[in-house]
């Protein structure tokens, strides 16, 4: 599933490339994603919209449109949304090879993992934003701003990771509430601190030197700093590397993030530590994996 970084990624992407364009048209193939409409009162609801902002918090993604209406959309497992120019009278849902040959942008949109494409909203310039999801578990949901924020998912999470108010004393809070848990389980709890998923917390334990099944109880006040500051190191580095393309996960352009290229234990069972050398381990914790050295952490 696709973590803050990615999230991020995709909303910084979205404010560059669509903020601003009007809504003419949407098409879908699998309805069922769109909550508490049909598929003609959305499309009736969403045309001659004009996109104002996307923002995020945690891995939810929004959009807020003109006339007080948002966008809310998660991404699920496999979710990832594209922008595209349409060519004219022609059923390509790719750049033409002019248009690539003029942005110079390599053309990633016919790789096959962007090819389940189940909605697409169509803008009055011609671009458009198409939403491929391989298995079909997203969400896309269109509803008055003040009704989408106070949607109990939406409130239901903690304060985001990127958050300016996410302060090493907020953090401290956190610990100290869920003493007994362990901190590798509480990194993944979106209701304490929204956005930090699987992958992150293992880069983000393993910067901190800390094992994940530590509980916060035992953290000393130097350790529990370590982890406040590799939270907002790793994270932004994976912002900085458009995210981590582990799996199914594509930025706006079709292309692959690439912090994958420079995890330090994550996905990485029985290689070398880059610090010791000692071969790093993966166990299950809290029904998913985590990576870790069991040497550099302690």
């Amino acid at each position: 599933m696709p973590e803050l970084p990615e999230v991020q990624t995709i909303i910084d992407d979205l404010n560059k490339k669509i903020k601003g364009e009007t809504i003419v048209d949407f098409w879908s193939d699998w309805p069922k994603a769109i909550k508490g409409k049909s598929l003609e009162n959305f499309k009736k609801e969403i045309k001659g919209r004009k996109i104002l902002n996307a923002r995020r918090i945690g891995k939810n993604i929004f959009i807020d449109l003109s006339g007080g209406k948002t966008l809310y959309v998660h991404l699920k497992m496999t979710g990832h949304l594209l922008i595209k120019f349409q060519i004219p009278n022609s059923k390509l849902k790719t750049k033409s090879e002019s248009q690539i040959s003029k942005s110079k942008e390599p053309d990633f949109f016919g790789e096959r993992v962007n090819q389940y494409i189940h909605h697409i909203w169509y803008f009055k310039s011609k671009k458009t934003m198409e939403f491929s999801d391989l298995r079909k578990f997203a969400k896309i949901v269109l509803d008055d701003e003040e009704k989408i924020n106070n949607l109990p998912e939406v409130k239901a999470l903690g304060i985001d990771a990127m958050d300016p108010k996410f302060t090493f004393k907020v953090f401290n809070e956190i610990l100290d509430k869920k003493s007994k848990t362990p901190i590798g389980l509480l990194l993944m709890d979106q209701g304490l601190i929204a956005g930090v998923g699987n992958i992150y917390r293992s880069e983000i334990l393993y910067g901190a030197g800390i094992l994940p099944q530590r509980k916060n109880s035992d953290l000393s006040p130097e350790e529990r700093k370590k982890i406040y500051q590799n939270i907002l190191k790793v994270l932004k580095k994976a912002i900085k590397y458009r995210g981590t393309s582990d799996s199914d996960y594509r930025d706006t352009s079709g292309a692959k993030g690439k912090f994958q290229e420079v995890m330090k234990v994550y996905n990485r069972e029985g290689k070398k530590c880059e610090k010791c050398d000692t071969i790093v381990v993966r166990k299950k914790f809290g029904q998913r994996s985590v990576f870790f050295c069991p040497d550099c952490q302690k």
